[in-house]
């Protein structure tokens, strides 16, 4: 990245710290059941909602206990489910149509990141109905009162119940494009932590790895506050202790509940703070190629801390204390480096695979744009890289060699190698 680009984003990340005190940030207000919702709702004078989920929660029947206490407080509920892994455009305008035809008054989101995401845009279409869900992409273009948004978390580690952003594919154009504004923050989380007792063990790693991408990400930038650190830190305290936890024993209640703190915590430190390079190139992948959105954060996670080197290694090792990962004794850079080990490790525990297959070098103009468009200038990252140093980071996360190249005579050097170095010029 030139210089002069370098001053743009660096100018622009300042204006956006300055002001952060005086953003309009909000917290959800939180219910421990979901059979406390018909009770806000009536509060609200709120008679028919839609109810946005998936198919394989609504198969398992995941959202029946939420359905039969609607049923008894006489609250009309049409379920759109749907929405799919990285949730489309047309998932939104499907669900949009549903919400009109059945004069809702709410919408509730049910699930993983990818219901609540796609929840939000739906909101924001009914919001601005002669905005298309592409036209709002990008900061602050949403701008009108969405209708009650109520976010039911599957999951711990979107934190989507307390963020601003609700991520998009354009499914013509594999696009993937985050929709931010303070409008899509939900009115009203429900952390139950019933609803996640049953989640497979892979879905749980996967998951948890995304709130701890979350937390470390927003800990890391340039643009944190008081507040956001002490979340971050907090979170990533309670994914050390808990997650693994959750993903041997799912029925570990304490676990559960301490999970959906820290991707809550997490969730406010990053919709604040803002994330990085893990994210912008993840959703990259997730556009291209379907790449669900927490396992990419953990794989890309690691290589991009490495790659980080020096520029990141202070506050990593803070974090490493704090979990108590490394000792208080020990330098930055041994901190740092036994940090980055731990979340090697944890992924290796969580059956989380060091590197991605399946991804293309004829693909990687496109998704290194993509992800440069979405990273520059917004995310304060400690190290500013553009495409070139993008499109090598593909090559680390897809472990030396794109699926489209032919196998080299020898091995190629490891992936950690690939990533060492800090400040690329591109």
């Amino acid at each position: 990245m030139n210089l002069l680009r370098k001053a743009w984003c660096r100018t622009y990340q300042t204006a956006f710290r300055i002001v952060l005190p005086v953003l309009p940030y909000r917290e959800p207000r939180i219910l421990g059941s979901v059979e406390e919702v018909p009770e806000v709702l009536r509060e609200h004078g709120i008679s028919s909602v839609l109810l946005v989920t998936d198919r394989g929660i609504a198969q398992i029947g995941l959202t029946r206990g939420l359905e039969d206490a609607l049923a008894r407080a006489g609250i009309s509920c049409v379920t759109y489910d749907k929405t799919v892994a990285n949730p489309t455009v047309a998932n939104v305008e499907e669900a949009r149509a549903l919400y009109l035809e059945s004069a809702c008054q709410a919408i509730i989101g049910f699930g993983g990141g990818s219901s609540m995401d796609c929840a939000k845009a739906v909101g924001a279409r009914i919001a601005q109905p002669r905005k298309s869900a592409g036209s709002m992409r990008g900061l602050l273009r949403v701008h009108r009162r969405l209708p009650l948004l109520v976010a039911v978390p599957t999951t711990a580690g979107t934190g989507s119940e307390v963020t601003l952003a609700a991520v998009i594919t354009d499914e013509k154009t594999h696009h993937k494009y985050p929709i931010n504004d303070f409008a899509l923050i939900p009115s009203v989380a429900v952390h139950d932590w019933r609803l996640t007792a049953n989640l497979p063990a892979p879905i749980t790693g996967q998951t948890g790895m995304d709130a701890l991408t979350h937390a470390v990400e927003a800990f890391i930038g340039r643009s944190t506050t008081h507040h956001t650190r002490e979340m971050a830190l907090d979170a990533v305290a309670l994914i050390h202790d808990n997650l693994l936890k959750a993903y041997e024993n799912g029925s570990d209640e304490q676990a559960r509940r301490n999970m959906l703190a820290a991707s809550y915590e997490a969730g406010i430190a990053f919709t604040q703070s803002y994330v990085g390079y893990v994210h912008a190139i993840a959703h990259s992948l997730g556009g291209q190629y379907g790449t669900p959105h927490g396992l990419a954060n953990a794989v890309i996670l690691p290589h991009v801390l490495r790659a980080y080197g020096d520029a990141a290694a202070p506050k990593l090792a803070t974090l490493a204390r704090h979990a108590g990962i490394a000792g208080p004794q020990e330098t930055d850079a041994a901190a740092s480096a036994s940090f980055i080990r731990w979340v090697d490790d944890m992924n290796a525990r969580l059956g989380i695979p060091r590197h991605l297959g399946g991804i293309l070098a004829d693909d990687l103009e496109t998704m290194a744009a993509h992800a440069d468009a979405e990273a520059n200038p917004l995310y304060p990252v400690p190290v500013l890289w553009g495409r070139t140093a993008l499109e090598h980071m593909y090559r680390v996360v897809a472990g030396g060699r794109f699926a489209d190249e032919p196998a080299p005579e020898s091995p190629h050097k490891n992936a950690g190698e690939l990533a060492t170095p800090q400040g690329a010029t591109a």
